[in-house]
């Protein structure tokens, strides 16, 4: 992905905190400290979008941005809204973020935007064929990136498997639900994993989300065909994902 700038600006919107800061895009990293502030409740797009302006307020930032969402983005439109307020679903959010904040937004899905950031900068900057990257929390979030390209919005966290939607069997929330330990649940990940491989082998797998902290514990009980490697940039690559996808 060409960088046309050197410096962009990053939000990445999460159920509980609205993060964002300045991102150099030579190195692929904040050249700032991030700023946090919480979500508001409810979090309707409005709401949002006035934290979002508090946030690049804070920066002095007045150029365009990137900004993830966790929801299917089509065009600035936010299709879905799985764990948000339901005020999202087809909102074209792109303008009311650009509304309010008086700045051009460019919206993107929050996999997306950390699959991109791994891909240019992180655990996958060395991988030219397809990469999938997972990232594992309350659900499970996919980007699809082939030979540099981002395939946006990939959905492969609710593919059906064994009769229920993935991600409610695999994600890290399932594993605490249902008390599993390392092994049991990898033997869950084996079982979707290898489903996703059949689907569409990839080159690499770079895993995120949360428990990917803790990659040495629970990795040696998954066996794919596919290396399997844990995402490098953590809680950074959201806001580095949505500051490059905005400049690219």
């Amino acid at each position: 992905m060409a960088k046309k700038h050197e410096h962009g600006f990053g939000i990445d919107i999460g159920g509980s905190g609205i993060k964002g800061a300045p991102v150099d895009l030579r190195k692929g990293r904040l050249s700032d400290d991030r700023v946090r502030i919480p979500t508001p409740q409810p979090a309707t797009p409005e709401a949002v979008a006035g934290v979002v302006k508090e946030v690049l307020d804070s920066f002095g930032w007045d150029g365009p941005f990137g900004c993830t969402f966790p929801a299917v983005v089509q065009h600035g439109v936010t299709r879905t809204a799985a764990n948000v307020d339901p005020s999202w679903i087809d909102c074209d959010a792109a303008t009311v973020l650009r509304e309010v904040t008086g700045r051009d937004a460019v919206l993107v899905n929050d996999a997306d935007a950390a699959g991109a950031a791994e891909n240019e900068f992180g655990a996958a900057a060395d991988e030219s064929g397809v990469v999938l990257m997972a990232t594992l929390g309350t659900g499970i979030g996919t980007a699809l990136i082939a030979h540099g390209l981002l395939v946006p919005n990939t959905e492969f966290g609710h593919v059906e498997l064994d009769g229920y939607d993935a991600e409610t069997r695999a994600a890290d929330s399932a594993r605490e639900r249902d008390d599993l330990d390392w092994e049991q649940w990898g033997e869950r990940l084996t079982r979707y994993f290898s489903h996703v491989e059949n689907l569409l082998w990839p080159d690499l797998i770079v895993v995120g989300g949360g428990v990917s902290k803790k990659f040495e514990k629970w990795s040696p009980y998954v066996h794919t065909r596919t290396t399997m490697i844990p995402a490098a940039l953590l809680n950074e690559a959201g806001i580095i994902g949505a500051a490059l996808l905005a400049h690219s």
